[in-house]
């Protein structure tokens, strides 16, 4: 049984309708800088019993949530919705996951799946298109059996999910068959490279030295990686978003693999112009990708299971498990973070530093100062400073509550410890005379039926049983 104070949050609704902290579990940065880093620990395995949504990235949106960065963009009262919102309701969303390996080696599919749902859940209702996206450079597979797998080139399926079979085309063709989901492998069109004014052929521009795809989705929308989705007259730059999930982990050539590295699976490195494997070259590539193409709308760096040892993930004893996510919008920072107090903690091997000399600390500071000198990343200078990275850091094990007023009713929603839950409300802060509203609920959102209809002061507190 956890202690009281992992087990529960409270919140407050003021008589005018406005959202209130009582405690400072969900309290933003109070006008201080926002965290380059946002993690969550602690995850449990997830069973996907009563739902598509994952644990540890439920309590990632609502960590971000707290500092002010809202998953949904969009005008329906919700906890992880507002103006300024990540994603949109008709946005055309590109999850980038490393498909290139398998086992723990690629992305971890359970976490794609949990935002592959948040997206579908958008509360102003999803109109859009999601897709997984990768180029294995003629070596991936979204179905988790590429031959690239280090145990000896079988095809068998091993994703790096709780059930092995769970690849990410099983998510698309099995799991969702929804036509607002596909997926799409570019190993096919890379080594085709179009023109500025070619919208109908599938392939590859270049801009300085990067290269990014241009394609269509399983539906037909055709996007350019740069300019937007192309309407047939015009781009809408607004509408393209992509998600970057990398799976952080050992790699034979540049030392680590993060968030910086994962758009190794949108360029083409056929006929590249510079050698993307050069330490002394690999991070101008990496800068430029975030700040002349298009930066992640959200970086979510995968530590479920981290690959200290190998780059595919493959045997079992050259991986870990570490049960956490990170995200954020910096790059640079999430990767220098995670290697820091993550990766190289498990494997002690200093290439995995990135405070000592080599192969991954000169791309990662060749990428930060490439990514600063275009502007940054959406205006904020990108850092690999330990001094200067802000991290926030959420324990899966407590509950985070939030409110929305939806007309006279209060909507809540929480993520966080494990159900059954209990909510309660009283008129105090203190709860000396609390009132049940609920009771063994398995789910995590609950609405208060016109409770803020009489300017009445409520606290809220849900707890786990």
């Amino acid at each position: 049984m956890l202690e009281s104070a992992d087990r529960r949050t409270f919140l407050k609704l003021v008589g005018a309708g406005t959202a209130a902290l009582a405690t400072t579990r969900l309290g933003s940065a109070a006008g201080g800088p926002r965290p380059h880093v946002h993690r969550v620990h602690h995850i449990p395995p997830p069973d996907f019993a009563d739902s598509n949504r994952h644990p540890g990235l439920e309590s990632m949106l609502f960590s971000l949530a707290a500092d002010g960065i809202r998953f949904y963009r969009g005008s329906t009262p919700h906890p992880l919705s507002g103006p300024d919102g990540l994603i949109a309701a008709d946005d055309t969303v590109l999850i980038k996951v490393n498909a290139q390996w398998k086992y723990r080696g690629c992305s971890n599919s359970d976490v794609t799946r949990g935002v592959v749902q948040r997206i579908l859940d958008h509360p102003d209702g999803f109109t859009g298109e999601v897709v997984i996206i990768e180029n294995g450079q003629g070596r991936g597979s979204l179905n988790c059996d590429t031959t690239s797998g280090c145990d000896g080139g079988t095809r068998e399926v091993h994703a790096n999910a709780e059930n092995e079979g769970h690849s990410f085309s099983w998510l698309v063709q099995q799991l969702f068959q929804d036509d607002r989901v596909g997926e799409r492998l570019l190993d096919g069109i890379r080594t085709t490279f179009i023109a500025a004014d070619d919208h109908d052929t599938e392939g590859y521009r270049t801009l300085a030295n990067v290269s990014y795809p241009c394609f269509f989705t399983p539906r037909g929308t055709r996007v350019e990686f740069k300019e937007g989705l192309w309407n047939g007259s015009s781009h809408d730059s607004q509408r393209l978003k992509w998600i970057n999930i990398p799976t952080m982990k050992d790699h034979k050539d540049l030392n680590v693999t993060g968030c910086l590295k994962n758009i190794y699976g949108l360029i083409t490195t056929y006929n590249e112009p510079i050698p993307h494997h050069d330490p002394n070259q690999g991070g101008k590539v990496m800068g430029e990708f975030f700040t002349l193409v298009r930066p992640a709308t959200l970086n979510l760096l995968d530590h479920i299971w981290v690959s200290h040892a190998s780059l595919c993930g493959f045997p079992p004893n050259t991986t870990t498990r570490r049960d956490m996510l990170v995200a954020g919008f910096d790059p640079c920072a999430i990767d220098a973070w995670s290697a820091r107090h993550v990766l190289y903690p498990i494997s002690g091997d200093p290439a995995h530093d990135p405070d000592i000399p080599g192969y991954f600390r000169s791309y990662l500071l060749d990428a930060r100062d490439t990514i600063n000198a275009n502007g940054g990343i959406f205006g904020e200078d990108a850092t690999i400073d330990e001094a200067a990275v802000i991290a926030r850091h959420q324990d899966q094990r407590k509950i985070q509550l939030a409110l929305a007023r939806r007309g006279d009713d209060v909507y809540l929603e929480w993520a966080g410890a494990a159900a059954p839950y209990r909510v309660e409300r009283d008129s105090a802060p203190d709860f000396l005379s609390p009132q049940t509203l609920a009771d063994g609920l398995t789910g995590t959102e609950y609405t208060d039926l016109g409770a803020a209809a009489d300017g009445a002061t409520w606290y809220y507190r849900v707890t786990a049983l």
